[in-house]
């Protein structure tokens, strides 16, 4: 299967983007699978239809309705994608890619080479050493030369050249130096020399003992005198400290563990005495010390030595002697195996390959991680030595020698991977005698590297992180070397990658980084896609990588795969994705992708080839819009290059784009094309090009302000974060803007300022009437709301008064603002200057910057600073407080927002300037709200002068004060303009961060939760259509035994109360937002939480979303604002998953917010007292649409149908109904007014029981409830009078026939849909036999006949069932 489909295949499938591929496959019912079109409902709508269009009267035979219900078990589960886990700053850091800890284990500390190699043989031929007896026949050969076959001193010549160049052979670019039968001063010289060249790299020190004794118990080797006559003894300390670190030594003589033991000591003592780290000393002997080497004639004398640098030819030596091969084999063919060590498609080859590949794979498999890179990744000379000291260790241990090293290193003589090794040695010698007889045979490549490959996949199959790690993994590293296995090699290294971060660490500590970076170099198509894969999940681990991929010119290979039309988008988005690793955080990364044309490759992909195409996989979008502003980032010119190129209008398109990342990362984009220090550091800007970049980012911000109210806190932070940084870097225009907003203005200035005359009247505390003179008005009024200071660091924008102004001065200092029209005042001197020319105070406007939008600005702020959603209101105030606002003081009373409707914002209720006295209220009842919707000022020009200080501080203490708003007092602050720590400072954005966690989750395989929840899905469906055959067949549900009463102990009674459909919980919340879960069945309290921790409390209705999943709890308050928890049966789990203002930007007048949700349509519809419905597509967390109700009135009652999508019906306070469908172009499909001619408001309305579309019911606050048939007239077909003038609450059962309604008057009555009554409830079923409360709410089960009722004077949620109930 070629690596495009494997890819393809499953990330099609997998990919996280919100919505996935509309497949219409029989997996459609899975509760992970929604459906990306929210209609989908359009064939069962009309099933009802089918069974008659007749008023049913719930007795007909439950045959019929059976098969009805499947269609409306909706299959849309909303708010359960990866973005409603929270999105916290630590959590994002988290999840992005790393730059310590996991992560640089696996980089080689520092890489290092052995430069220099000492070559010291004491072999004195024909003459043996007094402590050796040999045996006969004997072990002779040295270096594969039998010193006896000439004469002595050619003899060890010859040896000592063969010596050098086998060691040639593993690092031909050392220096050499050879010592033959040396005396103590020439292995000095010899010492010192090699360290003197090799500076500070490592330096080989070879010893060759078997022609002198065995070391000294003290740990001295022996070497010659002059003539000959003597053995001296060479201590080991002097070697050591003429050879100095780093080095490493090879001892082949008899008992070379003493010296092994020597060395250790002196190490211990050395680190012991002096603080310095331990030395960088490497060992390798070829016994133990009590062992003498082997003297069988089969092996060479040297065999360690054989073992250590002609590791194949002793293999098979070794090997041959051992097999059955042994009686057929001449052992000279095996010096005459064909081909170069280096060439792997020739038999030596690949032997050598093999061999390196099994001893890579031991040490991997049998050392720890950090000690395998130290020996086997660090410096190539000794990586060789140990594979083949593995080699050794084999081999010796069968003549009853065992080499020891330092570091010392676990047996591996037994590891099973020699096995392979066998195996490969003897497929290659039982065709050596052919291919010896015919050189020009075909080579045939040996099974070795698929067979392993193979058993790979098979790990891959069954393997997880709990188990044990693949040992293959170092011979998949090998095979990537070869051109015919590699491509397999990678497909598989992808699928192992794609198992986790740990796997990525893994096959990045064995090694795989040089390899992958190589890769980037071919042009192989094939290739394409797995690398860019493999990167992806690289550098998901680990973001250092990005500095290796610049060096390597790798960034291009990405560019020119993103911009390749024949890639899946997917995959193009993980190139975007590596992309955006590179240039983040990293100038050279930026610089280089910026000559690479990454901008205009970016923006070309996100504009579709014609405006009516499907739109582009949301995942590239994301990563495009991600990799776009990870560009920009802190890079001015790179910002200015996206300015020219249009980037903020392609960008502001995908403003409105369904998926919430994909707005996130617009958003992301655009925030970072804002340079921070747009007011340039002296204050003045230069006016050429500067003027169209000020208008590039003035339009950047009006689009963002406008979606400052996204139905998605992911998007909404982004926005606000965006918005900080406009704040910090218009710092100057918006504290003036500000200033100028919250200050008491005298006439004169009201008047020079037409935006503000509209508030300068009689009955308007601004108006200078209601400021009194005298020497303590302005700062007793003021002191208590307002701290104003004039920065002296802050000279740029805003305006200051001279002290050389005596009116100044004189109207500052003493506080008595000067109310005729001759003089301006300010309270600080903000915003006001003084012209040097004429010495009288005049009022300057600066170059017309669009001050409008600074106010729009202020006043979004503030409502940000109030968003529902925790981090967001924090991003918010941090924003206002860079400006100078501080809201200090939360009122705990209700307040009317502004008067503005959508599109504008309003600024939170004004009252500023109000102090103990009363007389600022004069004429007021302090019920004012005032909106600022044009700018108050435009920003004053600069005029330098002279006399400029700090004119005086205000500092006052802060009174407790009453005031009857429900808001912050806003303090304008003396912050000054952001310095470089302020900016470190500034709120993070999360969403880059946040979104590289997807590529280091599993993207190849689904994940297995989908089965359970699978299952858990199908249970739950059986359960709700058992249930709804048995409501349909009841016939009267008389609610009448009372099965559970739970005290909620709230203070101010139950407004809303919730039965969860699948387990025995009730939910009840007060006025208050306290929410509280009980579990009715054993009278125990769950859980227990707010809402939210604001003062501005109110709830309007609690909703249970994806009932048949993993439920959510939206708590709607009656400002509007709406919060959807999980876990919220957990005791402390709950969980905030979204949140936002469900009528932003419209007057919520009064804190009526009537609000209604439907599963199958994804769709929220929420309404008050305003002339509208917003429509909110909850699965996009969009606006969907607003829809005008053509009312005069309010709305006071809403319901959406659960039979049809889209189709809801609300109540009006003038008592009439309405019916609307959004699908339909006008939107109003039915009106009627059933409850004339009286005139009261719509309490609750519904739909009835059953899969009838077409019927309501109505109940008014007169008492009446009104039964209408939407096909006939609208007139009701059946009207009851239920209560008489208080009727509070009305409850429709989704399913039974039957309705319940709850009075003022302490009773509830259940009534059939005959209208029939069934029950009436006035009384505990108690000894003492209470009334009941008055009723504040009624909720229905969704599927089974019961009734919870909240009480609002006695705080009690009574629990209702039939007579028979279990």
């Amino acid at each position: 299967m070629a690596l495009g489909d494997l890819m393809a295949s499953r990330l099609v499938h997998s990919s996280s983007s919100p919505s996935p591929s509309p497949s219409p496959s029989p997996s459609t019912a899975a509760p992970t699978a929604p459906l990306p079109n929210h209609h989908h409902n359009h064939v069962t709508d009309d099933l009802p239809v089918a069974n008659g269009p007749e008023p049913r009267n719930g007795l007909e035979p439950a045959e019929v309705e059976k098969p009805a219900p499947v269609a409306y078990l909706p299959q849309l589960v909303v708010l359960c994608e990866q973005r409603h886990e929270g999105i916290d700053e630590a959590a994002a850091a988290a999840a992005g890619p790393s730059t310590s800890g996991l992560v640089s284990k696996w980089r080689p500390k520092d890489r290092m080479k052995t430069g220099c190699v000492a070559l010291v043989l004491c072999l004195n031929i024909s003459v043996d050493p007094p402590d050796v007896i040999k045996i006969s026949p004997c072990a002779r050969m040295e270096c594969w030369i039998d010193p006896f076959s000439m004469a002595p001193p050619k003899a060890l010549e010859n040896i000592g050249k063969t010596l050098h160049s086998q060691y040639e052979r593993w690092q031909p670019k050392a220096r050499y130096k050879l010592q033959l039968d040396p005396t103590v001063e020439e292995v000095k010289k010899l010492c010192n020399t090699c360290r003197k060249y090799a500076r500070s790299e490592r330096v080989l020190f070879h010893y060759n003992g078997h022609g002198v004794p065995k070391p000294t118990t003290n740990g001295e080797i022996w070497v010659f005198n002059k003539s000959y006559t003597q053995y001296i003894p060479l201590p080991i300390t002097d070697l050591d400290s003429w050879l100095k670190t780093p080095s490493i030594y090879v001892f082949d003589c008899s008992a070379a563990g003493i010296i092994v033991k020597a060395f250790l000591e002196r190490l211990d003592w050395s680190s012991s005495s002096s603080s310095s780290s331990q030395k960088d000393c490497i060992l390798l002997a070829a016994c133990e010390a009590h062992q003498t080497l082997p003297q069988s004639a089969e092996f060479p004398a040297d065999v360690f030595t054989a073992c250590l640098t002609t590791p194949i030819k002793m293999a098979l030596h070794w090997f041959c002697k051992r097999s059955l091969l042994r009686g057929s084999m001449d052992h000279s063919l095996i010096d005459q195996i064909p081909g170069r060590q280096n060439d792997r498609k020739t038999l030596l080859g690949e032997l050598n390959w093999i061999f390196t590949a099994i001893t890579d794979t031991i040490a991997w498999n049998v050392l720890p991680h950090d000690l395998f890179q130290r020996l086997f990744r660090q410096d190539l000379l000794v990586a060789s030595l140990f594979r083949n000291f593995l080699l050794a260790e084999r081999i010796m241990r069968s003549a009853n020698c065992s080499p020891i090293s330092y570091p010392l290193l676990p047996p591996t003589h037994q590891h099973h991977m020699w096995d392979a090794w066998d195996m490969a040695a003897e497929i290659c010698l039982s065709k050596l005698p052919q291919l010896i007889a015919d050189p020009n045979a075909e080579f045939q490549p040996s099974p070795f590297f698929t067979e392993q490959l193979t058993a790979f996949e098979v790990w891959l199959d069954h393997g997880s992180e709990d188990k044990k790690p693949p040992e293959q993994l170092p011979i998949v590293l090998q095979v990537l070397l070869s051109q015919s296995h590699r491509f397999r090699a990678l497909v598989l290294l992808g699928r192992f990658l794609d198992m986790g971060p740990w796997a990525v660490d893994l096959a990045l500590s064995v090694g795989i980084f040089p390899y992958v970076l190589k890769l980037l170099q071919t042009s192989a198509m094939e290739l394409r896609q797995i690398l860019v894969f493999i990167w992806t999940k690289i550098l998901s681990l680990d973001k250092s990588c990005q500095v290796d991929l610049v060096k390597d010119g790798g960034h291009a290979y990405f560019i020119r795969f993103l911009d390749s039309l024949d890639a899946y988008p997917e995959q193009r988005a993980m190139a975007a994705f590596v992309l955006a690793v590179i240039v983040d955080g990293h100038r050279k990364g930026q610089e280089a992708c910026i000559h690479a044309c990454l901008i205009d490759v970016c923006l070309r992909h996100l504009q579709p080839e014609n405006p009516h195409d499907a739109q582009t996989e949301p995942l590239l979008l994301q990563w495009l819009c991600l990799c776009l502003g990870k560009l920009w980032e802190d890079f001015p010119e790179a910002q200015l290059l996206g300015l020219q190129s249009n980037a903020p209008e392609i960008l502001i398109y995908l403003l409105s784009e369904p998926q919430p990342e994909v707005r996130a990362s617009a958003v992301f984009a655009l925030g970072n094309l804002l340079d921070m220090g747009s007011t340039s550091s002296n204050g003045v800007d230069d006016d050429s090009d500067d003027d169209e970049k000020v208008k590039a980012e003035i339009n950047v911000i009006r689009s963002l302000l406008q979606v400052s109210s996204d139905g998605s806190p992911l998007v909404r932070c982004e926005v606000a974060i965006a918005l900080t940084r406009f704040a910090s870097g218009h710092n100057k225009h918006l504290k003036s803007v500000a200033a100028e907003y919250w200050k008491p203005q005298t006439n004169s200035l009201l008047k020079s300022l037409p935006s503000l005359a509209n508030i300068s009247s009689p009955n308007n505390i601004y108006s200078p009437n209601n400021i009194r003179q005298g020497s303590s008005g302005l700062a007793s009024h003021i002191g208590p709301v307002l701290r104003v200071g004039s920065d002296s660091s802050a000279t740029g924008r805003d305006g200051r008064v001279s002290t050389s102004s005596p009116i100044a001065t004189s109207s500052i200092m003493h506080g008595s603002p000067q109310s005729d029209d001759s003089s301006q005042h300010s309270d600080s001197g903000i915003l006001l200057r003084e012209n040097a020319s004429n010495g009288g105070l005049s009022y300057t406007r600066s170059r017309p910057v669009d001050s409008a939008i600074y106010s729009q600005y202020i006043s979004t702020m503030c409502s940000v600073a109030k968003d529902p959603y925790p981090r967001i209101a924090t991003i918010g105030r941090r924003a206002l407080s860079l400006i100078g606002v501080e809201q200090v003081v939360m009122k705990n009373s209700r307040f009317n927002s502004g008067g503005a409707h959508q599109g504008e914002t309003s600024v939170p209720p004004s009252n500023f300037g109000m102090a103990r006295s009363s007389s600022w209220f004069d004429m007021n009842s302090g019920n004012f709200s005032i909106a600022f919707r044009t700018p108050p000022v435009s920003p004053p020009q600069h005029d330098y002068l002279t006399g400029l200080r700090r004119v005086c501080s205000m500092e006052f203490k802060s009174y407790p004060m009453n005031s009857p708003e429900g808001l912050a007092d806003p303090l304008l602050s003396s912050a000054a303009t952001p310095s470089n720590a302020e900016l470190s400072i500034l709120p993070q954005s999360t969403i880059y961060n946040w979104s590289c966690g997807h590529f280091a989750r599993p993207l190849l395989t689904g994940s297995d939760d989908n089965e359970e929840a699978h299952a858990r899905r199908e249970e739950r469906e059986q359960i709700a259509l058992d249930c709804i055959a048995k409501c349909q067949r009841s016939s009267a549900c008389k609610m009448t035994s009372q099965i559970a009463s739970w005290d909620t102990r709230f203070d101010s009674g139950t407004k809303a109360a919730l039965l969860l459909p699948f387990s025995p919980i009730v939910i009840a919340a007060d006025e208050n937002e306290q929410i509280r879960v009980w579990n009715y069945d054993d009278a125990l309290p769950v859980n227990s939480f707010q809402n939210h921790k604001l003062s501005d409390r109110g709830l309007s209705k609690l909703l249970l979303i994806n009932e048949l999943d993993e439920s959510l709890l939206l708590a709607a308050s009656s400002d509007g604002n709406v919060r959807i928890w999980k876990n919220f049966t957990q005791k402390g789990g709950q969980k905030l998953v979204t949140a936002f203002s469900s009528v932003q930007g419209h007057r919520a007048a009064g804190r009526s917010i009537v609000i209604d949700w439907q599963q199958q349509s994804g769709c929220l519809y929420a309404s008050g007292d305003m002339s509208s419905i917003l429509v909110w597509d909850l699965d996009k967390e969009q606006l969907l649409s607003t829809i005008q109700s053509s009312a005069d009135s309010a709305i006071s009652a809403l319901s959406a149908s659960q039979v049809r999508s889209g189709h809801f019906a609300a109540g009006f306070a003038d008592g009439s109904v309405r019916i609307f469908d959004v699908r339909s172009p006008d939107r109003l499909i039915y009106m009627a007014t059933p409850h004339a001619p009286r005139t009261e408001k719509v309490v609750g309305i519904g739909f009835q029981p059953g899969f009838d579309p077409y019927k309501i019911v109505s109940a008014s606050q007169a008492g009446d409830i009104q039964f209408l048939d939407v096909r006939r007239a609208a007139e009701p077909y059946l009207t009851i009078e239920a209560h008489r003038g208080s009727l509070t609450a009305l409850a429709v059962h989704r399913h039974a026939p039957v309705v319940a309604s709850g009075s003022a008057k302490q009773m509830i009555k259940v009534f059939s849909l005959e209208g029939e009554q069934l029950t009436i409830i006035r009384y505990q079923p108690s000894f003492m036999g209470q009334r009941i409360g008055s009723v504040n709410c009624l909720s229905f089960h969704p599927y089974k006949s019961l009734l919870a009722a909240g009480a609002g004077d006695n705080a009690l949620v009574s629990i209702y069932a039939e007579e028979n109930y279990k």
